[in-house]
């Protein structure tokens, strides 16, 4: 399975989880990190639907999407636990 089309979304989820982590004041990010992982859905399905190649398509959504549920998961655990 082909990575080059994941690891954008990781790229872009870990980033947004840093973004949410520097800017949101007090525990907002509550509210912010599931917005990051609405759009890291969104945003790996228009991927996905972009390549137009069928081979493995419910396969490179599964692992963008949990990798991303990942990211955001970790994210979360550690703005509980410094804030």
């Amino acid at each position: 399975m082909k990575l080059a089309s994941v690891l954008p979304i990781w790229g872009l989820v870990l980033v947004a989880a840093l973004v949410v982590a520097l800017v949101s004041p007090g525990a907002t990010y509550y509210t912010w990190l599931p917005v990051v992982l609405g759009a890291a859905i969104v945003g790996t399905f228009v991927v996905q639907l972009s390549l137009r190649r069928k081979e493995g398509f419910v396969g490179r959504l599964t692992l963008s999407i949990v990798g991303a549920f990942v990211i955001v998961a970790l994210a979360t655990a550690l703005l509980a636990l410094v804030r």
